[in-house]
């Protein structure tokens, strides 16, 4: 009986959760991009809110060749360290962070936020390019 009365408990509980599939689920505001998240998070205190960076300490990501160039290098840049040829050697005396610790996944989701913003028009980036320009 102690069971049975626990079960309808629970039951009930699981009915109160506040979780909705009706009408009002569906006009949650959806959650914010993922590449525009992870750009917030790492690259924004360097290369700021219109993606422009700081003159002569930290490169502009606006229409930039690295950005809308080959996607491995760029993922290897930004994962490995490995400086693109289309960098122009020497023009900023700050080393860019490493974000190796990145899944390919995010790492995708953030290169295509930059490839698709601050005047850049370059393709998506899928995961599996990313996990190809890993060392």
């Amino acid at each position: 009986m102690v069971l049975s009365a626990v079960m309808t408990l629970a039951a009930g509980l699981a009915g109160c959760s506040g979780q909705s599939s009706g009408p009002a689920a569906a006009s949650a505001e959806p959650p914010p991009d993922l590449g525009a998240k992870l750009y917030s998070q790492n690259c924004l205190p360097c290369h700021r809110d219109d993606g422009k960076g700081v003159p002569t300490v930290y490169p502009s990501l606006a229409e930039s060749p690295v950005v809308n160039g080959d996607p491995q290098e760029l993922a290897q840049w930004v994962l490995g360290g490995k400086r693109p040829q289309s960098m122009p050697a020497g023009r900023y005396p700050t080393q860019m962070l490493l974000f190796g610790w990145m899944k390919d996944q995010d790492a995708a989701a953030l290169f295509t936020y930059i490839r698709s913003h601050f005047g850049n028009s370059a393709a998506p980036v899928d995961a599996a390019t990313v996990a190809g320009a890993r060392p």
